[in-house]
């Protein structure tokens, strides 16, 4: 900064005064050797002239090299000023709004979401009663929160499944509430619903296979079960709250987009989950420990359907308002990581994130990974099994202390039952909600029932 503020029009202009009252410096004192040193009347008027002259050179250059330094000094200082400016903090968003979306990891993302709850003793708006979702598919409404006549709009998080409806998640949630939701690519989300809906959906039920179902969609899909029908097709658009059987009109599908843009400050993407994960923690300002997890609701390989190229390309068809809908969010996402984040950083942040999951995963598990439901050896971690699905779940190590184990629990611990339990923990004046499962912790006081192998 000091080299470019000597070459400034000020700087040229002090060495200019310089120079020229240095010349008449010497004419001056010329004229006077050439006089000998003599008065004369002549001397005196030529030369008292020269030496007022020559006085007001030199207060010039003291007067041009004050404010030059003085501008340079202001220079600096206000330089070092925005050095030392820490940066804006940031704060850890505490209201939060995840709009749970189906087979697009989002059982792992609640995970995240009660997890971040208990640690900050924040109050979830949890489905009343004995239910364990915000009445889905029902159009969501106020009163399927629990205790949402006397909590009012007083709740910090809602992630349970619902089917969007903006005005009256408002009722519930604060003003500044952050909204984000997930999508998944709705090739492979096709394949896991029929896997897991297989026995409750009529169109999947009456068809062989997933390609079958595919070859002619239409043979299987009835207007008339519609509504057991709503995993066959668009689910996604369907739980944003939008008819899922609508018309693919270019128009209609730009202005339910445009709503979503307005309603939801984040769309993350679930086959990039660990790179979601870290724009997640940068955007709502949580530390990495936030948004470490280990996968649940996952099935095992053994009943994954190989689809066909011809079927992957019928989904695009079939299921084309979800298609167009991920593409769309898809790019955003990039798009918000690019502006935010950098590719670089992220993948810093992504192996950071892998590290401590990789830890967490040697310190918790007996098994290193997730097992199939038969070799699931504490019942109360059994997750939900549904259709031909085999849902995974965990094995913990019997050696740990009763604080890693609590945290260990909590990593592993399935949607139904963390949902019941801090429903007990919530609202203990109600009836725990039933999942015909033992209890991992059988009161609100957390007493802890550790776990031993059937």
């Amino acid at each position: 900064m000091l080299e470019i503020e000597t070459h400034t029009p000020r700087a040229a202009g002090a060495r200019g005064g310089k120079e020229y009252c240095s010349r008449f410096a010497k004419e001056v004192f010329s004229s006077s050797q050439q006089q000998g040193g003599m008065k004369s009347p002549g001397y005196t008027s030529r030369n008292i002239k020269c030496l007022i002259i020559f006085s007001l050179c030199l207060g010039l250059i003291f007067l041009s090299g004050f404010f030059h330094m003085k501008n340079k000094n202001y220079v600096i200082s206000k330089s070092h000023e925005k050095l030392l400016v820490p940066p804006t903090p940031c704060h850890a968003k505490t209201n939060v709004m995840f709009l749970k979306t189906h087979k697009t990891a989002s059982s792992t993302v609640l995970n995240i979401m009660f997890r971040f709850a208990e640690k900050y003793n924040l109050t979830v708006a949890l489905p009343a009663d004995q239910l364990f979702h915000l009445g889905y598919p029902k159009t969501f409404l106020a009163h399927f929160v629990e205790e949402f006549q006397a909590i009012g709009q007083n709740y910090n998080i809602m992630c349970n499944h619902l089917r969007f409806n903006p005005s009256e998640v408002q009722k519930v949630m604060a003003a500044n509430t952050f909204y984000f939701s997930i999508l998944r690519n709705p090739i492979p989300l096709l394949e896991s619903s029929y896997i897991y809906y297989k026995d409750s959906v009529p169109a999947f039920r009456i068809s062989k296979d997933v390609n079958e179902y595919l070859a002619s969609p239409m043979k299987y899909y009835h207007p008339a079960d519609y509504k057991q029908n709503i995993y066959a097709r668009n689910i996604m658009w369907f739980d944003f709250g939008y008819d899922n059987n609508a018309e693919d009109n270019k128009k209609y599908i730009q202005v339910v987009l445009k709503e979503i843009e307005q309603n939801f400050h984040l769309i993350l993407i679930a086959d990039y989950f660990d790179e979601s994960m870290i724009l997640l923690k940068h955007t709502l300002c949580w530390d990495l420990d936030d948004v470490i997890y280990f996968k649940l609701n996952s099935r095992g390989q053994d009943t994954v359907q190989t689809l066909t190229p011809e079927s992957e390309e019928r989904i695009k068809v079939w299921c084309s308002l979800d298609w167009k809908l991920y593409l769309h969010f898809n790019q955003s996402f990039w798009r918000r990581i690019e502006e935010t984040i950098g590719l670089q950083e992220l993948e810093k942040e992504v192996n950071h994130l892998r590290m401590r999951q990789k830890e967490l995963m040697e310190t918790c598990l007996l098994d290193q990974g997730a097992v199939g439901k038969d070799h699931i050896k504490n019942r109360a971690l059994l997750p939900f099994q549904s259709g031909a699905a085999n849902i995974l779940g965990y094995n913990l190590k019997q050696d740990l202390d009763n604080r890693t184990l609590r945290t260990c629990q909590k990593m592993v611990m399935p949607e139904l039952q963390y949902t019941s339990y801090l429903y007990a923990v919530q609202h203990p004046h109600k009836k725990r909600k039933q999942l015909g499962l033992p209890l991992l912790w059988t009161t609100s006081q957390e007493k802890m029932q550790l776990p031993t192998p059937n």
